[in-house]
């Protein structure tokens, strides 16, 4: 499409947009009475307004039967993570029993690098992207620290070729042959949170079985902003968390996926708790774990059940929309925010892109490397009603998130980082 730095022409593409009456179904923020130019998805999203509805039906639930409420009701607690199942199922191209909801994602991450990092004194390694987000890090080093190894041996971090800004997958797969029968785990996010990139999780999958590595994502990025096929991908494993492009809440619960293959693998180690416990004689309260089925077998308690109800509210909306339809707009919005910025920019070489401009090889995110006034560009943004994400030492992100922004609100920050450029 060619497009124009116009109102007009943003107004147009939204009369044409058919997911634009999901706009109505969130709250903004305000600013000097007006809606806010929210592009701030990927750190947080914004409220559903059937969120609300949602909390106090659970809170009305709890007041009328108290602890009955495990059992009673169209959803009750004692189930609740499977009505979650199909439409998380869908989200991530799995199959039902492959998906579970539970616990946040850095403690969904430990659990399964339990079962899939399992070291040895000749295959110990873990590859992973440079630059990973910290809590990936973290989780990376303390877990080969537990394990006896030195993080700095046994962690593999590949960063772009020099002058570059992102990874190329044959780097990657280079890389992991090179490593071969040293590697343990290969772990990468689905989309890089400060490049936006979306990494080739298909051929890295493969790689990675080919010699002889478990696989896993983090794909706290991912969930919700770019349509993903898990089971057909083969990873070992994944999780992601539900507060970014899944509009969840703040803390909102994480979810985890176990490939099929690993379904009925009790003798997997894992930290076990009752909630992952045989169903049918979890309440007789016996010693002896028996896994369940699938990655309910990694459960470690009962639900949470207001941020369920929260999540499930956001599920609904995603189940309507179709992750098909929605990476058809956001791949048109970032194209049309990646223009509207290089036509703020032109001449001035103020900032440039590091995100992929391939719109296969990114989610719903442009991030631009600044130049030394990138921190004041950035608070003009906030002081005018603009909400963006800083990254040190001098990256703005932006997410255009299809469910919510509009053209409109693209063209606008558009003219705002103008303005700001000027001074």
């Amino acid at each position: 499409m060619v497009f124009e730095n116009t109102l007009e022409f943003a107004r147009a593409l939204d009369a044409q947009d058919p997911l634009r009456a999901y706009r109505e179904q969130f709250i903004f923020p305000q600013h000097a009475g007006q809606d806010v130019l929210y592009f701030c998805g990927n750190s947080l999203g914004l409220q559903p307004k059937a969120i609300r509805p949602a909390l106090l039906a659970e809170l009305d639930h709890w007041a009328e039967h108290g602890v009955e409420g495990h059992f009673r009701g169209e959803m009750p607690w004692m189930y609740y993570h499977k009505f979650l199942t199909e439409q998380s199922a869908q989200l991530v191209g799995a199959l039902p029993h492959e998906v579970v909801v539970m616990n946040t994602l850095t403690v969904n991450l430990h659990l399964m690098m339990v079962s899939f990092y399992r070291p040895t004194a000749q295959r110990f390694k873990i590859v992973m992207e440079a630059g990973a987000f910290p809590s990936d890090q973290y989780a990376m080093e303390t877990q080969v620290r537990f394990h006896g190894f030195d993080p700095a041996e046994a962690i593999v971090e590949i960063a772009p070729r020099s002058g570059e800004d992102y990874l190329r997958t044959e780097d990657i797969l280079e890389l992991l042959e090179k490593e071969g029968d040293q590697v343990a785990l290969v772990l990468f996010s689905g989309v890089n949170y400060y490049t936006g990139q979306f990494y080739d999780l298909e051929q890295i999958a493969a790689a990675g079985h080919r010699i002889g590595a478990a696989v896993g994502f983090d794909l706290a990025h991912t969930a919700g902003n770019v349509p993903l096929r898990l089971h057909e991908w083969g990873a070992d494993f994944a999780v992601w968390c539900s507060y970014k492009y899944l509009n969840s809440g703040p803390g909102g619960p994480a979810g985890a996926f176990v490939h099929e293959r690993h379904a009925d693998r009790p003798e997997l180690p894992r930290f076990a708790g009752w909630w992952g416990h045989d169903e049918g004689e979890r309440f007789k309260m016996r010693k002896g774990f028996r896994p369940m089925h699938g990655a309910a077998g990694w459960q470690l308690s009962n639900a949470q059940i207001f941020s369920f109800a929260a999540h499930k509210a956001s599920l609904d909306i995603f189940h309507q929309a179709g992750m098909e339809s929605l990476r058809a707009k956001s791949i048109q919005l970032s194209s049309f925010l990646q223009f509207v910025l290089d036509e703020a920019d032109a001449g001035q070489n103020r900032f440039r892109t590091i995100t992929p401009r391939d719109i296969a090889a990114r989610g719903a995110q442009i991030s631009l490397l600044t130049d030394p006034n990138g921190r004041a560009l950035f608070d003009f943004l906030a002081e005018h009603g603009a909400i963006a994400d800083w990254r040190e030492p001098n990256v703005i992100r932006f997410a255009p998130v299809p469910l919510y922004n509009s053209f409109e609100d693209v063209w606008r920050l558009g003219e705002l980082v103008q303005r700001g450029l000027r001074g």
